[in-house]
């Protein structure tokens, strides 16, 4: 389904009944890293998969793509959509910092959070120098050159052995972002401000879903979350990298299902 946004429009899916459930994909991914969950969780959730700006079939509106600006758009789709408030938010990966920009902006909004492959502190001055690598190199020879390298990192290695169909898969999903889909998100990412201080701020209850043997980012990000969170609980999957809800599916319905029969 297609919802206007200023110059353009995001695409969007919904499934299910049960308790509101907002899904952010991660970058340069799309709505349809979701499949298992909104085939997986239709009994207890009602659930919403946005394509952000840039990514999927959502308009390749100019960047940069701010985090609070993205946040902003999945406010706007939640209030326009009439999605029943409070909900549940679940982000991946650069999904996890819009849902930080969406709590600093809207908590009232949250029955409850979902932080997936994801971390509250900022870029480190490296991580922003291979963001403005990233840039450059996207303008000079497009998508693929930041699917190719990424790939061999967001799924673990025993995912990139045995499941090929899935890495497959997840290419595809990473080549359909566009070039301005790219270049926005990374600079939204390179300069997201620090979420650590948010984090003790965070009233509702909150599952962290990090995969064991995420190359992205560490396990050990997950678990400084769990501490600093008040009402937290840690779920770290076995024989999962980046994408723990697409390459181990059922634990992370598991973990997701278990969570929500806690706030119901």
């Amino acid at each position: 389904m297609r919802f206007p946004l200023d110059s353009g429009y995001l695409e969007y899916q919904r499934s299910g009944s049960g308790i509101p459930l907002l899904f952010i994909h991660g970058y340069p991914l799309s709505r349809k890293i979701w499949q298992a969950q909104l085939s997986g969780l239709v009994d207890i959730a009602a659930m919403l998969a946005v394509d952000l700006r840039g990514h999927g079939a959502s308009y390749p509106f100019d960047g940069p793509y701010w985090m609070d600006l993205l946040a902003k758009d999945c406010y706007r789709l939640v209030i326009e959509q009439k999605v029943d408030l409070p909900l549940v938010v679940c982000g991946l990966s650069m999904g996890g910092y819009i849902t930080f920009a969406l709590y600093r902006n809207h908590p009232e909004i949250f029955k409850g959070m979902i932080l997936t492959s994801t971390r509250a502190a900022p870029d480190s001055p490296e991580g922003k120098v291979n963001r403005e690598a990233g840039i450059k190199n996207v303008r000079e020879q497009g998508v693929p050159v930041i699917v190719n390298g990424m790939l061999p990192k967001v799924v673990s290695t025993k995912t990139s052995t045995s499941n090929t169909a899935l890495v497959s898969t997840i290419q595809q999903i990473m080549l359909e972002t566009s070039v301005n889909g790219v270049i926005g998100a990374l600079h939204g990412m390179r300069d997201r401000p620090d979420s650590t201080p948010l984090l003790a701020k965070i009233t509702c209850p909150v599952l962290i879903v990090h995969g064991a043997d995420d190359q992205l980012i560490p396990v050990a990000e997950a678990e400084l979350m769990s501490r600093l969170i008040p009402y937290a609980q840690l779920v770290v999957i076995p024989d999962s990298g980046h994408l723990p809800n697409m390459e181990q599916p059922q634990f992370f319905n598991q973990a997701v299902r278990d969570y929500l029969d806690g706030l119901s």
